[in-house]
């Protein structure tokens, strides 16, 4: 249900800005809202889980999940649906950490790699129904249904849990809540995305403004994580080379990544004209990729070892990204398709390397904070994608405008906008490149 709400809004964000009386490009609000609000949630969501134990946080995230759902659906315009989609957020952030660190804490080092790639197959599923699944709905029913579906899941859910999630015991001297860390992370969080949804509205001022208040506070909040007996994110883990490459590179490669759903179905629908339906169906193709090449992830990462298939996975997306670019309306299908394939591909290699390669070489002792902090920054390099994806969109506008002409198509802003996204990627791989040929080989086997 989690990945099925990050990602069933973009093909029906033309339908329901329509419904709610606003642009196309705004229905990012509701999806940044989501996306931000489970990476702000996820630490405290993991010190609920060390102090209640898994069982009832995961029954807990569930039900909270599933009614803000229906209040999703009961929302009369975008700001109501963004404050409910915050609950959403709130929801699945207390879902995240449990699994994960649970498969951490049990896995046998050697083989950490096969069950973080079987951790990922239920990610990549949601994706593949998403853009289908969204399309239908919009064109036979109304967006409303998008939410409505979660209803019955969630009600199958909440009672396979009781059953099959362990009762992990709870910690015997809990440590209290970092209040102020959770403060300074939230508002800086906060803070920094009201600045991008400015700066996307042409607010430049305010946008600016809030920005930089963002990024004060989290820097104070880093201050404040370094000096603090028990901090909300334990950031020593930093320490890790690999964990800091795989963590810094990984969340611009996510940024970049989680742009494209965003773009795709808003280039197919207002450039092109596509309907919900078709553009649902074509913009599947990258989730095929993603799990079409799942199987032969491992392998890769035994055979080459880490460092060779990042520099590739990101050469490969940058690729994709420029084929992207190149699309027009008369480009045939199966062309289309084809590009959307690839970057699929590319896609699931470097997720998966980056998420392996993240524990390649911490200690057991420390598996918890990493994994925390690990699935904070994945959320919210997710959740900016897609502001990032709208701010590059609206300020390609007006170049294209002053370079091409007033009365130029929209795909050219298009165009630019994945030719922005294709540098993003290849500024991902800098990091990488410096790792040595041997990093993660604890962890791979590879020579």
């Amino acid at each position: 249900m989690e990945n099925l709400d990050g990602t069933i809004l973009v093909t029906a964000a033309p339908r329901m800005a329509g419904s709610l009386g606003v642009a196309p490009a705004d229905m990012n609000v509701a999806m940044t809202a989501y996306l931000v609000t489970l990476a702000v949630g996820i630490p405290a969501s993991g010190w609920l889980t060390e102090r209640w134990g898994a069982r009832p946080v995961f029954g807990l995230a569930i039900a909270v999940f599933t009614v803000a759902s229906g209040l999703c659906a009961l929302s009369p315009d975008l700001p109501v649906l963004t404050a409910m989609r915050v609950v959403q957020g709130l929801g699945g952030a207390m879902m995240v950490p449990v699994g994960r660190l649970v498969v951490l804490r049990t896995t046998d080092r050697r083989d950490l790699i096969t069950a973080i790639a079987y951790l990922t197959w239920p990610g990549l599923v949601a994706p593949v129904l998403a853009p289908v699944l969204g399309g239908l709905l919009v064109t036979y029913l109304s967006w409303h249904w998008i939410f409505l579906v979660n209803l019955p899941l969630g009600v199958v859910a909440l009672c396979l849990a009781r059953r099959m999630v362990p009762a992990a015991e709870r910690a015997a001297d809990p440590v209290r809540l970092d209040w102020g860390g959770f403060a300074l992370i939230g508002t800086g969080l906060a803070a920094v995305v009201l600045g991008m949804e400015y700066l996307t509205d042409g607010g430049a001022r305010w946008g600016v403004a809030a920005t930089a208040l963002g990024l004060g506070l989290l820097t104070a909040a880093v201050r404040h994580l370094r000096r603090t007996p028990h901090p909300l994110l334990d950031l020593g883990v930093l320490g890790v080379r690999t964990y800091r490459a795989a963590t810094f590179s990984g969340s611009l490669f996510r940024t970049v990544v989680s742009a494209a759903p965003f773009l795709l179905p808003l280039l197919f629908q207002d450039a092109f004209g596509w309907s919900p339906l078709r553009t649902g169906l074509v913009v599947m193709a990258v989730f095929v990729g993603n799990i079409g090449i799942k199987p032969f992830t491992t392998p890769l990462m035994r055979r080459f070892g880490f460092r060779p298939v990042l520099l590739g996975s990101t050469a490969g997306l940058a690729a994709s990204f420029i084929g992207c670019a190149l699309l027009t309306p008369a480009t045939p299908l199966g062309i289309t398709a084809l590009t959307l394939l690839a970057s699929g591909v590319f896609r699931s290699t470097g997720f998966t390397a980056y998420n392996s390669l993240q524990f390649a070489d911490v200690g057991r002792a420390g598996l918890a904070g990493a994994n925390t902090l690990a699935a904070t920054l994945q959320q919210l390099a997710a959740g900016l994608g897609v502001a990032v994806g709208a701010l590059v969109l609206r300020l390609s506008t007006p170049l294209v405008h002053a370079v091409v002409g007033a009365g130029a198509g929209g795909a050219e802003s298009y165009e630019v906008a994945f030719l922005v996204m294709a540098a993003l990627a290849c500024l991902s791989g800098v990091e990488p490149l410096r790792l040595p040929a041997d990093a993660g080989a604890s962890l791979s086997g590879a020579r």
